[in-house]
């Protein structure tokens, strides 16, 4: 069954906050890298999570309300497809219903033992992406 929205509940450091007094910019990338990271981890079968790594290469951020230490804040990841070894994610921040960013990015998909670029198997790929065979 493929899972459209995976949510990964965010934890606020008093060290992510900056001389404005809210989450720094730059933290938003953490956020977003260990929520589809997670999602991985979740979602794919133990033998794949062992055999591939992810690495960004890129993320486009669009920033829509300052959050702040003590809001309560959430990641909602959707795999949006998946082209070789290369996947596009779409991660929404949210404060309750407030959407505060929304990033998309692009990851590669590496072998664990060669970090060379690698192609998910069909079935991996069908547990993120509806409709990917």
């Amino acid at each position: 069954m493929v899972q459209r929205a995976f949510h990964h509940p965010i934890g606020i450091q008093k060290a992510d906050i900056d001389h404005m007094g809210h989450v720094n910019n730059s933290v938003y990338l953490k956020w977003v890298q260990d929520a589809v990271v997670d999602y991985w981890s979740k979602v794919a079968p133990p033998e794949a999570v062992a055999r591939h790594l992810w690495v960004a290469l890129k993320h486009e951020i669009s920033y829509r309300r300052p959050t702040f230490l003590d809001d309560v804040v959430v990641a909602d990841v959707i795999a949006d497809r998946v082209q070789g070894a290369r996947a596009f994610f779409t991660t929404v921040i949210k404060r309750g219903e407030e959407t505060i960013a929304e990033v998309k990015s692009v990851w590669c998909c590496l072998d664990a033992v060669s970090q060379k670029p690698a192609r998910l198997a069909k079935d991996v790929v069908s547990r993120f992406v509806p409709g990917e065979r």
